[in-house]
């Protein structure tokens, strides 16, 4: 019943009983999984060190992937143990699961501290992948901090283990800035929304606003790492930029005229400019942002420049003279590797959309998020990048997942069916993936270093709506990164049917789905 499926599950005779206390054994550099296992456990079981053991433990020798784990259940004690802590997370989670669905409830009265079972096994399981992520995009739809503490722990039930938060668009940027307040004083805020797909000529005449503080990041943070989830965030540029250069005119090409943040959906030809000031303000919040995200990747957007302005402007003409492009449009590549240079003399990497591959002069340390054709992660990989494999037709789960007359609107009429989810294939036949080292140090060459799930919001303006397009597709896709190439869509199926009701104690399920479950 688990999901992602285990790489190993042997059933056992007999139960292990939760008891109403806990004797939980930790192990040096086992406390935080420890910790959260016993949180999952509940409140109202004190650890009193008597009675039927768990032991959570940090054993080199329990696993031959770095983030692997072993779990053994038996009627007497529980062990789980593993080479990281990275790995003794992934197994709470497993254990997780095999409680009873109520068990996971955010309710106390719907979870009381009974005497829950956890059914005798063996489980020797790791990932396939070391990124698995979900990309959700705030900028467009901001979303309640609350939302995104809950996302965390419904993410790491999956055993997804990262959260990219795309914080700033054209219609919006959602994250403070020290030095910079009117990032957030201007351009948090647009004065309405366009109404239906890019193009319309309806707009709903409402303001929509708000951004994060950076006390509310700083405890997102801390609360995904006591789950094993980092968060990554991505400040996008040079492009989809417009509300950064609505909040300061200077950093675009026509600094003499006041644009507002965007209304529309679609892309904006409005970009940052490739002067010293622009450049010096990306680097600016990089800065910052590094203060509060330790995620040793930043993601830095680059998708969907259009050069328009670049092309009509002396400045970036003799920029790109001066950096020895043959053609401006190379500037892109130039920019986004600027970026990384000085992202990686921190300590840190830059991810970017592959739309940059090909252009010219991006350095290949540069992660390539290839989002536009499963190709697209041959062609980067051969260019020396890591890819994280995330095409748009097996991944955006902003596309409807039925045809259904019901379904949600969309900002586009792609289908993107359970069945296609759980048929993607995030390692295609051909390509290799990086070690888990790769997720912290870049290290083990080019290579498939993960992927994820997106959650584009221009057309989904409510937690409630999200919740919908999440899921069960999520299931799906992280039985892909988890998981291996092997597909049994009745075995699935059989799973998920137990799997909703965890969703459904957790409070993760949107109130109604068009066509049921």
């Amino acid at each position: 019943m688990i999901i992602p499926r285990p790489a190993e599950y042997t059933a056992h005779p007999g139960e292990f009983a939760v008891p109403a206390a806990l004797h939980l054994a930790a192990g040096p550099g086992a406390e935080r999984p420890a910790d959260l296992l016993a949180a999952y456990l509940g409140p109202d079981r004190p650890r009193t060190g008597t009675g039927p053991v768990i032991t959570v433990r940090l054993d080199a020798a329990a696993h031959d992937h770095r983030h692997g784990y072993d779990l053994l259940i038996e009627p007497e004690q529980v062990t789980l143990a593993a080479p990281s802590e990275a790995g003794l997370f992934n197994g709470v989670q497993t254990l997780r699961q095999l409680l009873p669905a109520r068990a996971l409830s955010t309710d106390p009265a719907a979870a009381p501290a009974e005497i829950w079972r956890w059914p005798a096994c063996h489980v020797h399981d790791a990932p396939r992948l070391a990124w698995r992520g979900v990309m959700l995009d705030v900028a467009r739809h901001f979303m309640p901090i609350g939302f995104l503490h809950r996302l965390v722990d419904e993410i790491a039930l999956h055993k997804l283990n990262i959260l990219h938060l795309h914080l700033t668009d054209d219609q919006g940027w959602r994250i403070e800035i020290d030095g910079l307040p009117l990032l957030t004083e201007i351009g948090a805020t647009r004065t309405e929304s366009m109404v239906g797909r890019a193009g319309s000529t309806v707009f709903d005449g409402t303001p929509h606003s708000g951004h994060y503080t950076r006390a509310e990041l700083a405890a997102l943070v801390a609360y995904a790492a006591a789950r094993g989830v980092t968060i990554v965030p991505e400040i996008g540029m040079p492009s989809h930029t417009r509300a950064a250069i609505a909040a300061y005119p200077r950093l675009g090409n026509h600094p003499e005229a006041r644009v507002p943040v965007w209304t529309s959906w679609g892309i904006s030809e409005d970009i940052l400019a490739v002067h010293d000031e622009a450049l010096d303000f990306c680097r600016h919040v990089l800065s910052d942002v590094m203060t509060l995200f330790p995620a040793p990747n930043i993601h830095i957007g680059g998708d969907e420049c259009r050069t328009t302005q670049w092309r009509a402007s002396a400045e970036a003409r003799d920029r790109a003279a001066r950096a020895g492009l043959t053609d401006v449009a190379d500037l892109l590549g130039w920019f986004l590797s600027q970026m990384h240079a000085f992202l990686a003399e921190h300590g840190r990497r830059a991810v970017c959309w592959n739309d940059a591959v090909g252009v010219g002069h991006l350095d290949p340390g540069v992660v390539a998020t290839a989002w536009l054709k499963p190709e697209h992660a041959a062609e980067a990989i051969a260019r020396g990048h890591q890819v994280i494999v995330a095409p748009h037709e097996h991944t955006y789960l902003d596309y409807r997942q039925s045809g259904h007359p019901d379904e949600p609107p969309s900002a586009d009429d792609r289908v993107l069916t359970l069945a296609d989810a759980y048929g993607f294939d995030p390692l295609p036949t051909g390509l290799s993936a990086t070690g888990p080292a790769a997720l912290a140090d870049g290290s083990g060459g080019p290579g498939v270093l993960g992927t994820q799930a997106q959650v584009w919001t221009e057309s989904a303006p409510t937690t409630e709506v999200v919740r919908h397009l999440l899921y069960p597709r999520l299931c799906a896709l992280a039985e892909g990164a988890w998981s291996d190439e092997r597909r049994d869509p009745a075995d699935f199926a059989r799973r998920l049917q137990g799997h909703v009701p965890r969703l459904a104690a957790l409070g993760a399920l949107a109130a109604e789905r068009p066509g049921g479950w």
